[in-house]
């Protein structure tokens, strides 16, 4: 507690500081704590073998080939050209990753903004590499203090179906990503809070190009949605109510005044002043319940400083966030279930696709049942990550046959018997990888949920719909659901910003993806792509993706899709060919400390470092 007031800036030698420490800082205790387990060898020293035979995915709409970046003191990889270079600017200066983190946030708001802002939440991951000591931060939305298991309940008594209820103020969730980067400055930053901010405000001051990416998103979203409220009907519209096209110069006035008040006053008007009073007058009267967020919740909010969870995998630890993230854990699940099979030596290939597929089945089993909000929920975090009780489960793949839907396990540890319940997660994410030239690293996926939110806009940045993240439903068949709605409590995430260690207890990588719940397999494929096949960086971010959430088989479309999707319906699966739309942004950390690059193609990131 010292040393996290003292970080702050907190005198903690009187009761009256000490307590305002204790009140930014302090939590229940968790029944887990992070371990960095030693690993066996070194990440550099595994030979390429495999990355030959990976094909790349046939380039979808926004396709575009990334140049491998090598650097030497500092790196950092977002999604968006203009958020890099900000970073790369901020660290050339002597930043810290924290205050390139703080920069790239505000300026993906701006050019990015159906993806991530101020208006959502966020999961950081930072590497302390002064105090060899690892940070979870946790800014996830918090549903209303007057919320309840039938918050998504209509006058009748029916449960409303998720796109009606992903509109609107109802859906909105108390944001967290301010508070959560204004606490991680307070801890970890160098530069002036101010100074952050000016990228962003003269961005927003005199335009930024459209890109495609962003022409492309607003047009998809216009007939859901994007048009139904004036703010951003107003925004991403021309004045004949045609959707922005690529190249235009799109200034963000409200967005600059924003930013202005909060690099001057803090984040206090934010969550207590003026842009709280306006934040809750948007929520009024659009949607069919009524939203229920209030002045008080939005002063309460808190950033919670978690332990890590930390997985081992064939000598590494595979490190991220515990819940309210099921990231961490189901990610460690997948690499867990897998470990007994020799996928470094089969490469990557039907028959090792295979087994991690299964492996996600029977990870993505317990989540569904288990994984929430640990402050309302008891989640068995320790006993999801057993050794005896992996191996028993994954004695359930079979490398022959599928499993089919896989049922829940009984891991030790779990107090409560809960209902099993799958439902919808939106895709609307960023992920930042970010390390500075004191080698300190901020892994961190931001989010407001679905592209464009809620599609309530105020002040110039748009409002998360986060509490749909939650179950709709609060039993069934007379058992609890885990991820039920409650008062103050946070929505499940797939948020998986992960930092890999070795033996010695050194960062090897940095890895995480937006992607809905189907980041967890973004990521665990992407780890399995550099410990197990041997690639680069990029290789891993840019191969063809493979995901199964206990169900149907995802395969994205590639060369060789057609021959691994009639091994794997021979082994039993149920597919479909479509586009998964990931955003990895990884750097590997080389044996000697150089710093290596992998840029999702898929999106429009950059990587930058000198």
């Amino acid at each position: 507690m010292a040393l996290f007031c003292r970080r702050a800036g907190i005198d903690d030698s009187t009761p009256h500081t000490l307590g305002r420490c204790r009140q930014l800082f302090s939590h229940r205790p968790y029944p887990w704590h992070s371990v960095l387990v030693g690993c066996l060898i070194a990440l550099g020293s595994i030979p390429p073998v495999h990355a030959a035979s990976i094909a790349s995915p046939q380039p979808a709409t926004g396709w575009q080939d990334k140049p491998v970046v090598h650097a030497e003191r500092f790196m950092a990889v977002t999604a968006h050209p203009l958020a890099t270079r900000t970073a790369e600017d901020v660290l050339a200066n002597g930043g810290t990753a924290v205050d390139a983190a703080v920069a790239v946030q505000m300026v993906l708001n701006l050019v990015e903004p159906q993806s991530s802002g101020i208006g959502g939440g966020a999961f950081m991951l930072y590497w302390d590499a002064v105090a060899r000591r690892l940070y979870a931060l946790d800014g996830r939305e918090t549903a209303p203090a007057a919320a309840d298991a039938d918050y998504f309940r209509d006058a009748n008594g029916a449960t409303l179906k998720w796109r009606e209820a992903m509109l609107g103020g109802r859906a909105v969730g108390i944001p967290g990503t301010l508070h959560l980067l204004h606490t991680a400055h307070d801890l970890f930053g160098e530069k002036s809070w101010a100074g952050l901010f000016e990228p962003a405000i003269a961005l927003a001051t005199s335009g930024f190009t459209v890109s495609p990416r962003l022409a492309q998103s607003i047009a998809g979203a216009s007939d859901r949605g994007l048009r139904q409220f004036s703010a951003a009907r107003a925004y991403f519209f021309d004045a004949n109510g045609t959707p922005l096209k690529v190249g235009f110069t799109l200034k963000n006035p409200a967005f600059a005044d924003t930013l202005r008040k909060i690099a001057q006053e803090g984040i206090a008007p934010f969550y207590r002043g003026a842009i709280a009073s306006r934040l809750l007058k948007t929520l009024e009267n659009t949607s069919e319940l009524p939203a229920l967020m209030t002045r008080e919740d939005l002063a309460q909010y808190q950033t919670i400083l978690r332990p890590p969870v930390c997985a081992p995998y064939r000598g590494y630890s595979v490190c991220g966030m515990g819940p309210p993230s099921s990231g961490a854990l189901t990610v460690g699940q997948i690499l867990g279930l897998v470990e007994r099979f020799d996928l470094p030596n089969m490469g990557p290939n039907p028959h090792s696709i295979h087994l991690i597929l299964e492996a996600s089945r029977l990870a993505f089993a317990d989540r569904a049942r288990y994984m929430a909000d640990s402050d309302f929920v008891p989640v068995p975090v320790v006993g999801l990550l057993d050794s005896g009780y992996l191996a028993r489960r994954s004695r359930m793949i079979h490398v022959e046959s599928s499993i089919g839907e896989a049922p829940a396990g009984t891991p030790p540890g779990a107090l409560t018997a809960n209902a099993t319940v799958y439902q919808p997660e939106s895709a609307g994410t960023s992920h930042l990888s970010i390390i500075d030239d004191l080698g300190n690293i901020v892994s961190m996926t931001t989010t407001i949920e679905s592209g464009f939110g809620s599609r309530l806009m105020t002040d110039g940045f748009l409002l998360n719909n986060e509490l749909t993240d939650f179950a709709f439903v609060g039993e069934r068949d007379g058992l609890e659901v885990a991820n039920r709605v409650e008062g103050g409590k946070r929505p499940r995430s797939s948020m998986a910003p992960t930092i890999v260690f070795n033996s010695h207890g050194e960062p090897v990588l940095v890895t995480g993806s937006p992607g809905g719940s189907r980041i967890i397999c973004y990521v665990a494929q992407s780890l399995v792509g550099v410990l197990d096949w041997g690639m680069s960086p990029q290789q891993a971010v840019s191969m063809p993706h493979f995901c199964n959430r206990n169900g149907t088989t995802d395969l994205e479309p590639a060369e060789a899709t057609a021959q691994l999707n009639a091994s794997l319906q021979g082994l039993g699966h149920k597919t479909q060919v479509r586009d998964l739309n990931s955003g990895l942004h990884l750097i590997q950390v080389l044996a000697g400390g150089q710093l290596l690059s992998g840029v999702d193609p898929r999106r429009e990131g950059l990587a930058a470092g000198d």
